[in-house]
């Protein structure tokens, strides 16, 4: 049962990243930092992308350590993601696109080592009361959330239709 979840998850998760890697290709650059709801295009794909990565760590330590991360220290700046205030920094479509496949990467390394004990267990993150098997969906649902948000937005403005991915990179 085990590696039917994890395999599942990694599918499903692998689908949400692609729906919302589409969302990002397709932008047109004028609207890139144009608004969707109340935040910035680029904003909502690197809020996104950002806690799909967090949420992706054990827990609430060293995700800041991580190479991906270290290597692009100008792209995190000071973690306004974390901080209890509306987002400011704009981001750049390629590094956008570069941190889906860091996250894709991720996600398929995380995800395909979780151990039934670690599963059943707390989630590793305070604010998230329920098990680590649950956190992954919840984070799916968190992608699509928000790539929900740009592909209407690119329906709307721009007439772009963002396709239905079933499993992921895999298809």
């Amino acid at each position: 049962m085990l590696d039917v979840y994890r395999k599942l998850t990694q599918n499903q998760f692998s689908a949400a990243l692609c729906t919302l890697n589409a969302c990002i290709e397709a932008c047109p650059y004028s609207a890139w930092n144009a608004p969707v709801g109340g935040r910035i295009f680029c904003q909502v794909a690197f809020h996104t992308l950002f806690f799909a990565d967090y949420y992706l760590q054990p827990n609430e330590e060293g995700l800041e350590q991580q190479p991906f991360h270290l290597q692009h220290k100008a792209m995190f700046r000071d973690y306004e993601e974390l901080q209890d205030r509306e987002p400011e920094s704009l981001y750049d479509k390629a590094d956008v696109l570069e941190y889906v496949q860091f996250v894709r990467g991720k996600a398929d390394r995380v995800i395909g080592s979780e151990t039934e004990t670690v599963l059943s267990g707390p989630s590793g993150f305070e604010r998230r009361s329920f098990t680590r098997a649950e956190l992954h969906p919840y984070n799916m649902r968190h992608i699509q959330h928000h790539a929900a948000q740009l592909s209407l937005r690119s329906r709307l403005d721009f007439d772009i239709d963002i396709p239905w991915f079933r499993t992921g990179w895999t298809e």
